[in-house]
C-alpha cells in the first residue's frame, strides 16, 4: 500500500498496489502492519457497505463527535464516487477545509478520514458501492452532520446532487467560529 498525504493533516488516500499476472490482480487492502508503519494505526471494529442504485446521490457530511469519534477507511468496490473530507477539529490549522479524491473500484483508491473529520460523498455513476471500515464501532444515535453546500466550507462538488436525504440537506448552518 501506497500513503498519499492530503492537505489535512491524518487524511490520506491509501493506493492499493495490485500483483498482476495471466490470471487478473491481487492486492492488500489493509494491513494493520502497515497502517502503522505509515503512522496511522487503524485497526477497524466494523465494516459496512453503501449502495447506491442512483447516479448523482449524495451522502454526507456524516462525522460522530467525540467520545464516540470514529475513523473511517472508505473504499468503492463498484462504480465511482467523489469522497470529501471537512476539518471540524478546533484549532487545527486545516479547520473548515476540504479536501476531496476520486475513488472507483478501477483505481483500488481509498480515503482514510480521521477521528474529527466530517465525511461525504456524491456518486458519479449508479450502481455504485461505497465500503467502510470503521473505528471504534457506530453508535446509533450518537451522530451529527454538516451542510454539503454550507459556504462555510465552500465545497467545490462535481455536480449537484439529483438524490439527497432530507436529514442531510437540512443540516443547519455551520456555527461554530473561526476556530
Amino acid at each position: 500500500m501506497r500513503f498519499s498525504p492530503t492537505p489535512i493533516a491524518g487524511v490520506m488516500v491509501v493506493d492499493a498496489e495490485p500483483h498482476a499476472d495471466a490470471r487478473g490482480a491481487f492486492a492488500r487492502l489493509h494491513c494493520p502492519e502497515e497502517f502503522a508503519a505509515a503512522g496511522h494505526p487503524f485497526e477497524p471494529a466494523q465494516t459496512s457497505v453503501s449502495r447506491n442504485p442512483t447516479a448523482l446521490t449524495l451522502r454526507g457530511m456524516h462525522h460522530q463527535p467525540a467520545p464516540y469519534a470514529e475513523t473511517k477507511l472508505v473504499r468503492v468496490t463498484r462504480g465511482r464516487v467523489y469522497d470529501v473530507a471537512v476539518d471540524l477539529r478546533r484549532g487545527s490549522p486545516t479547520f473548515r477545509q476540504w479536501t476531496a479524491a476520486e475513488l472507483s473500484a478501477d483505481n483500488l483508491k481509498a480515503l482514510l478520514i480521521p477521528e474529527g473529520v466530517a465525511h461525504g460523498f456524491i456518486t458519479l455513476e449508479p450502481d455504485t458501492d461505497v465500503v467502510y471500515q470503521i473505528t471504534p464501532a457506530f453508535r446509533p444515535g450518537r451522530e451529527a452532520g454538516v451542510r454539503w453546500n454550507d459556504p462555510a466550507f465552500g465545497i467545490a462538488w462535481p455536480s449537484q446532487p439529483e438524490l439527497l436525504s432530507d436529514r442531510d440537506a437540512s443540516y443547519p448552518d455551520f456555527g461554530w467560529g473561526e476556530g
